[in-house]
């Protein structure tokens, strides 16, 4: 059967998540810069798709459950993470955390809006499928990307995780196809595999730094003749 729609997770496969420049005074417990080690270590916790970030009490183990329903659980959680990953005062957990809020700085993938683009042309619609507590929606308007996503399909504004096939089913719904003519794009096997349950195809993509994987979202179009 064709494809007739391109379902896409967020982070790790349109965009990451990296240091910047307002990183350059950032310090941790031993009151020394972070180093790349460092920064890449709280980086894995903040974006991790699955696994616990940190050790929890009962309270924080639910925050860490719910974390991606519920934008104050989210908070909670990830406050707990930062903590927990070395960031030696609270002034410092609240910057970072707010700072992960912000979609403006989330890096797209060199290929993301060639993609976006190139299935665009073809007529065939792209949603987004994530497991998060904000709205990302300014990060596609900022890169005029926005007209070319037709649905996004946020856990916390549907109520669903990945990889509950709710989510899944909800946004082939907005599209308007059935699940088994839907493909989609992640990069985590058990989250975003969890459309294979919803009767979608799937494709991993390696969450790489995006200065690594200029290529990876193209790949997997041509992999099954789209590009």
């Amino acid at each position: 059967m064709a494809i007739e729609a391109v379902l896409f997770d967020f982070s790790g496969t349109l965009f990451r998540l990296e240091p910047d420049e307002t990183w350059a005074d950032l310090v941790g417990a031993d009151g020394k810069p972070l180093n790349r080690s460092q920064q890449d270590a709280i980086l894995d916790r903040m974006t991790r798709p699955i696994g616990d970030g940190a050790v929890f009490d009962a309270e924080g183990q639910l925050a860490w459950e719910r974390r991606d329903l519920d934008p104050a659980m989210h908070r909670t959680a990830y406050r707990e993470v930062l903590r927990q990953a070395g960031l030696p005062t609270p002034a410092l957990v609240e910057r970072l955390y707010d700072w992960m809020l912000d979609p403006l700085v989330w890096t797209p993938y060199p290929d993301t809006g060639v993609v976006l683009k190139t299935l665009a042309a073809q007529g065939i619609p792209v949603a987004v499928v994530s497991n998060i507590a904000f709205d990302i929606r300014p990060a596609f308007a900022a890169n005029d990307w926005d007209r070319l996503v037709a649905a996004r399909t946020l856990s916390f504004e549907v109520g669903a995780v990945k990889p509950d096939p709710r989510i899944f089913l909800t946004a082939v719904e907005k599209l308007g196809v059935r699940p088994e003519s839907a493909l989609m794009v992640g990069d985590s096997a058990v989250a975003d595999g969890g459309a294979v349950a919803a009767g979608c195809r799937f494709a991993l993509v390696d969450p790489l730094p995006t200065d690594e994987r200029a290529e990876g979202l193209l790949e997997v179009l041509r992999r099954h003749e789209l590009a």
